[in-house]
């Protein structure tokens, strides 16, 4: 499987800091092949990044330096790199609908979330046929089992959160989420009529980046910041899950300028009435 870019620059700053290890130790990549019983090509692949080292090479690697004491932390770095990278083949290989109750178990451990969509409504605040409509895009463009309905209900369950518990939400949607065609026009007027009422929810915080927003900040993928823990953003091919503190940094900062951007309240509101006036057009 290739990984992502994110995938690729995390085995090969793994790789660096395993080199500096030997080099620190005193040994040659051969007698570090020597003394954990591989073949010698193995240790450069693994020090440029062209191999991804097991748990138990970055054991064998540790031990045969001296340095016992990297064991947890590169270990740590090892399974952030298996996790991090989730594709959508084996993720939604049985449909939709074991896709979107993951998503419950990740809301109900999160208080905070901090939400970008540049292109369509989070899933959140989806109404039922918007949803639907967004899930049978999903199924036809990765030619995964038929299960929209199911899906659909499971991404309806997820939306409990909105309304029990102690948890706040802020979400941020770019102006073209407004205008995105997600089936016909009385789909796309139940929706922004939902995104509305879900504005004047006391825990959330609707902003919306104009299109005439300057560009401070890359406003490529969504994503969401679940607390300060983790952050999952969707490609083509995967979604990302990242927990390392320094990659989740870069999403705050992200979000932070993107929320600088946006618009909130009355300025929010008339952005929305203007798209539901365009479907009066239609």
């Amino acid at each position: 499987m290739n990984q992502p870019l994110l995938g690729k620059q995390a085995v090969q700053a793994l790789g660096i800091r395993l080199r500096d290890i030997r080099r620190d130790a005193g040994l040659s990549g051969r007698q570090l092949a020597e003394a954990c019983g591989w073949g010698p090509p193995k240790v450069s692949k693994v020090e440029h990044g062209r191999q991804a080292p097991t748990e138990t090479d970055v054991r064998d690697w540790c031990i045969a330096c001296g340095a016992p004491s990297e064991i947890a932390d590169l270990v740590a770095a090892v399974r952030s790199i298996d996790t991090q990278y989730l594709d959508w083949r084996r993720s939604l290989g049985t449909g939709t609908r074991r896709r979107q109750r993951a998503n419950v178990s990740a809301y109900e451990r999160t208080t905070l979330f901090r939400v970008w969509e540049p292109a369509v409504m989070p899933g959140l605040v989806q109404t039922h046929a918007y949803a639907h409509e967004i899930l049978a895009t999903v199924i036809d463009f990765h030619g995964i089992p038929d299960d929209v309905e199911a899906g659909v209900q499971a991404r309806m369950e997820a939306q409990r959160v909105l309304t029990h518990g102690d948890r706040r939400f802020l979400l941020l949607i770019g102006e073209a989420a407004l205008h995105t065609r997600v089936g016909d026009a009385g789909v796309m007027r139940e929706q922004l009529g939902r995104l509305v009422e879900v504005a004047r929810m006391p825990r959330v915080s609707l902003g919306v980046v104009s299109l005439s927003a300057p560009y401070t900040v890359p406003r490529n993928n969504g994503f969401t910041i679940y607390d300060a823990r983790m952050v999952t953003v969707a490609t083509y091919t995967a979604e990302l899950t990242l927990r390392e503190r320094h990659e989740v940094t870069v999403y705050e900062k992200a979000f932070d300028r993107l929320a600088a951007l946006a618009v909130h309240g009355v300025a929010a509101r008339t952005l929305i009435d203007r798209a539901i006036s365009d479907l009066e057009e239609i």
